[in-house]
C-alpha cells in the first residue's frame, strides 16, 4: 500500500480509536429513539414484503395449477422464477442504493413489488404470472440488501443489533402468516395482501429521514445535519456523532473510487471475506432445502408432516424474536457459535434417523430422532445465522465499498439459496443421511470460520467497527 493510503488509513484510525463506550454516556440519555423506531417500522415492512412473497408459493400450488390449467413445469417455473429476480435484485440493489439513496431504493423495490403482485392478481395464465412474480423477485432482491443496510445507518450502536435483526424477524413472521392465510383464502386475495406492505412502506417513506450516512457521503452537509437531528432528537448533542461521521467520510473520499476489482484489494479483503463467507455459512448450511421441503422430510421419516410444520412454524417465529431481544446484550459472535453448534448437532440426529430408516434399525426412534433434528436444526438457525449474516452484512463495509460489496455478498446469498433447493431433492435421492451429514461439515466448518475471522461488533459505531477490522 502507498505511503499515502497508510496515511489515510491512520487519518481515519486516530479519531476513533479514543471513542469508548463511555464516551456516549452522557448524551445517550437525551436521545429519543422515536424516529428511529418509526424508521425502522417504516423499513422493515419492506422485510414483510420480502416474507410475503417468499411465502405465498406454497399454499397457492393447486388452486393456481387448477384455476389456470398449468402443468407441473409451469407451476414450478413460477415457484423458481423468484428466485432468478432476487439475484437480479440482488446485483442492482448496492448501486441503486448508492445512486437514488436508501429511501430512493425502497420505494423502487415496493414499485416492482407492486406490480408484480398486481400482475400475480390478472393474470389469466403463465406469461403475466411469471412476469408478476419476476418482478417480486426482484424487489425481494433489492429489499434484502437495502432494509438492514438503512436500519444499521441510521439506528444508535446500542439499539443497531435489536433493530437490524428486526429484518429477519418480519420475513419469518410473514412468511408464517402467509401459509395461514393461503390455506384460507383463493390465491388473487392472498396477492393483494402482499400489496398491503408496500403500500404502508411507500407511504412511511414521506415521514422518516434519509439514511445521514448516505446523506454525508454524497456531500449533502445540510440535510445530513437535520437527518442526524431528527433521528437523535431534539435535546440530543449530536455534534460529536456528526464529526465522527464526516471525519471518516472525509478521510474515505481521498481513497480512490472504488470499482469491483477493488474488493480483492488488501484494505477490502477482511471485510468482504466476512460478509461474503457468513453468507455462504448461512445459505450452504442447508436453509432453503430443509425449509422448502419440511412436510416432505417428515413425511420420510414418518412423523405426521402437517404437525410438524406447525410447529416448525411456531418455533422459527418465537426464537428469532427472541434473537432480536438479545442480539445486543449477548453480542453476534457468541449467538453465531451456538447457532452453528445447534445447526451440526440438528443435521446429525436427522441424518441419524434416515440411517436408521434406509437400514430398518431403530425404527421405533427414527420419527422422534427426525423431528428433534428438524426442530433444533431451525430454532438453532433462527437463534443466529438467520438474522446475524445480515446484521454484520450491515455493519462491517466501509461506506464508499458498501453498495458494491453488499450486492456482491446478497448476489452470493441468493446464489447459494438456489443452489441448495435445486440441488435438495438430487442429494436426498442418492443419500438421505448423507445429505444431512454433508451439511453438519459444512456447519461445522461455519463455526471455524466464525471463531477465525469474524470480529464483534456489538457496541460498536460503524465507524469504529472498520478500526477493529482493519487495525
Amino acid at each position: 500500500m502507498a505511503e499515502n493510503e497508510i496515511a489515510i488509513q491512520d487519518e481515519i484510525r486516530a479519531p476513533l480509536v479514543a471513542r469508548t463506550i463511555d464516551d456516549y454516556k452522557q448524551e445517550s440519555h437525551k436521545q429519543n429513539n422515536f424516529m428511529v423506531y418509526l424508521s425502522t417500522f417504516v423499513a422493515v415492512c419492506g422485510s414483510f414484503a420480502f416474507g410475503s412473497c417468499a411465502g405465498y408459493s406454497s399454499p397457492t400450488q393447486s388452486a393456481i395449477r387448477d384455476d389456470l390449467n398449468l402443468s407441473l413445469a409451469e407451476y414450478s417455473l413460477f415457484g423458481s422464477i423468484l428466485t432468478f429476480g432476487a439475484m437480479i435484485g440482488a446485483v442492482t440493489s448496492g448501486p441503486i442504493a448508492d445512486f437514488v439513496g436508501r429511501k430512493g431504493a425502497l420505494r423502487i423495490s415496493s414499485g416492482f413489488c407492486l406490480v408484480g403482485w398486481l400482475a400475480i392478481y390478472f393474470a389469466k395464465g403463465p406469461v403475466a404470472l411469471d412476469i408478476g412474480r419476476l418482478a417480486t423477485g426482484y424487489g425481494m432482491g433489492v429489499f434484502s440488501y437495502v432494509v438492514p443496510v438503512f436500519i444499521a445507518e441510521i439506528a444508535p450502536k446500542n439499539l443497531r443489533g435489536s433493530l437490524t435483526a428486526a429484518n429477519q424477524l418480519m420475513i419469518v413472521a410473514a412468511v408464517s402468516l402467509a401459509f395461514v392465510i393461503g390455506t384460507m383464502t383463493p390465491w388473487r386475495i392472498l396477492a393483494l395482501t402482499g400489496v398491503g406492505p408496500c403500500v404502508v412502506l411507500v407511504i412511511g417513506l414521506f415521514f422518516i429521514p434519509e439514511s445521514p450516512r448516505w446523506l454525508a457521503k454524497i456531500g449533502n452537509q445540510k440535510e445530513f445535519a437535520i437527518a442526524l437531528r431528527k433521528l437523535r432528537g431534539k435535546d440530543a448533542d449530536i455534534s460529536e456523532e456528526a464529526a465522527e461521521i464526516q471525519d471518516y467520510i472525509e478521510s474515505l473520499e481521498k481513497l480512490p473510487k472504488t470499482r469491483l476489482l477493488d474488493l480483492f484489494q488488501k484494505r477490502y479483503s477482511r471485510s468482504v471475506v466476512i460478509g461474503v463467507g457468513l453468507m455462504v455459512c448461512q445459505q450452504f448450511g442447508g436453509i432453503n432445502g430443509i425449509c422448502f421441503y419440511t412436510s416432505s422430510i417428515f413425511e420420510t421419516a414418518g412423523f405426521p408432516a402437517d404437525l410438524g410444520t406447525i410447529i416448525y412454524a411456531l418455533l422459527q417465529l418465537v426464537i428469532t424474536a427472541l434473537n432480536a431481544l438479545f442480539i445486543d446484550k449477548a453480542g453476534r459472535k457468541p449467538l453465531l457459535l451456538v447457532s452453528a453448534t445447534g445447526l451440526v448437532l440438528g443435521c446429525l440426529l436427522t441424518a441419524l434417523s434416515f440411517y436408521f430408516k434406509t437400514y430398518e434399525i431403530g425404527l421405533s426412534v427414527a420419527p422422534a430422532l427426525a423431528i428433534t433434528g428438524i426442530l433444533l436444526y431451525i430454532g438453532s438457525f433462527s437463534a443466529g445465522m438467520g438474522a446475524i449474516p445480515w446484521v454484520i452484512m450491515s455493519e462491517i463495509f466501509p461506506i464508499n465499498i458498501k453498495g458494491a460489496a453488499g450486492s456482491l455478498a446478497t448476489l452470493v446469498n441468493w446464489f447459494g439459496a438456489w443452489a441448495i433447493s435445486y440441488t435438495f431433492n438430487f442429494l436426498l435421492n442418492w443419500s438421505s443421511y448423507g445429505t444431512f451429514i454433508i451439511y453438519a461439515a459444512i456447519n461445522a466448518a461455519a463455526i471455524v470460520f466464525v471463531i477465525k475471522m469474524v470480529p464483534e461488533t456489538k457496541g460498536r459505531t460503524l465507524e469504529q467497527i472498520q478500526v477493529a477490522i482493519n487495525g
